[in-house]
């Protein structure tokens, strides 16, 4: 295989890998040197030895993310205020035909499941999402882990039940979430406190992410009326020269907020019956760095 034809394989696949590091790891740039570092053990491969390329690449970043979600597991430790992950630009577009297929891609890396991956051990996150995301055989997991099927199998079911206990029962239109936070974004951008809380559930929750490094709430606030008067202070206090852009972030309708060209906060939004029940902020600046081009 020539230096051309391994760096034409390697990028047919780089967005299945960077999709399963990611999901590990929930920071674009740790996932970005992982796939990284993929390609480089990729390159000085003997690579007439690998059968399967897509097997081969999906098991060395498997495993590198492993490694790396070791190490970063004791620096969110330390995290000052709420941990979120870091918001990741989503658009499957018209490489994902099937509409179911496309819902379990988008659920996978919505904030509200990756915040519940947090909370597994490396082995059950990594089999989780290559079996839940990405709909690998136990054979090839456990081929992936060096683990027998068997044991596979145990941690597939670990993580489902974790995962499911904790996780979101809905599913929400995405022209529904995306009306609704134009219409979020509306009421807070206007002040309109009745309007505002109109959307939010009763028991809704605010989850900021600043890290320490910008303002944003160091512990969860809870009910409308609390959620709501946050809200509507932190419009009237913004910067004057605040714009907003909807996008799509993991896997669904956010807003991002922009002080001159420069990112300054996301808003994500968990949807049940119509009412918001969560509203993700992120404004850590280093998990803002990748959508500066957007």
């Amino acid at each position: 295989m020539t230096t051309d034809t391994a760096t034409e394989v390697f990028e047919e696949h780089r967005s299945v890998l960077m999709g399963v590091a990611y999901r590990m790891l929930g920071r674009v740039a740790d996932a970005e040197d992982v796939v990284q570092e993929a390609w480089l053990r990729w390159s000085g491969a003997d690579r007439s030895e690998v059968r399967e390329p897509r097997g081969y690449l999906v098991r060395v970043t498997t495993r590198l993310a492993i490694d790396r979600l070791r190490q970063v597991q004791s620096r969110n430790e330390a995290y000052v205020g709420p941990w979120l992950p870091e918001p990741y630009v989503t658009d499957f577009g018209d490489a994902v035909a099937d509409t179911a297929e496309r819902a379990v891609l988008a659920d996978s890396v919505s904030l509200a499941v990756l915040v519940v991956l947090e909370s597994l051990s490396p082995l059950e996150r990594a089999v989780f999402v290559l079996r839940e995301a990405f709909g690998f055989p136990y054979a090839e997991i456990a081929a992936v882990l060096d683990r027998g099927e068997p044991a596979v199998r145990q941690l597939a079911g670990r993580a489902r039940k974790h995962v499911g206990e904790r996780r979101p029962r809905y599913e929400v239109d995405p022209a529904e979430r995306r009306d609704l936070t134009e219409r979020f974004l509306a009421a807070a951008a206007e002040g309109d406190l009745a309007g505002l809380m109109s959307l939010l559930a009763p028991d809704v929750r605010l989850v900021g992410d600043s890290g320490g490094l910008s303002k944003a709430p160091l512990r969860v606030i809870e009910t409308a009326d609390k959620v709501g008067r946050f809200l509507l202070g932190a419009a009237r206090k913004g910067a004057a020269d605040l714009s907003f852009r909807l996008l799509e972030l993991n896997g669904g309708a956010a807003v991002l907020a922009l002080s001159g060209d420069k990112p300054d906060s996301v808003f994500q939004l968990d949807v049940v019956d119509g009412r918001i029940e969560c509203v993700y902020i992120v404004r850590n600046p280093e998990k803002l760095v990748s959508l500066g081009n957007q």
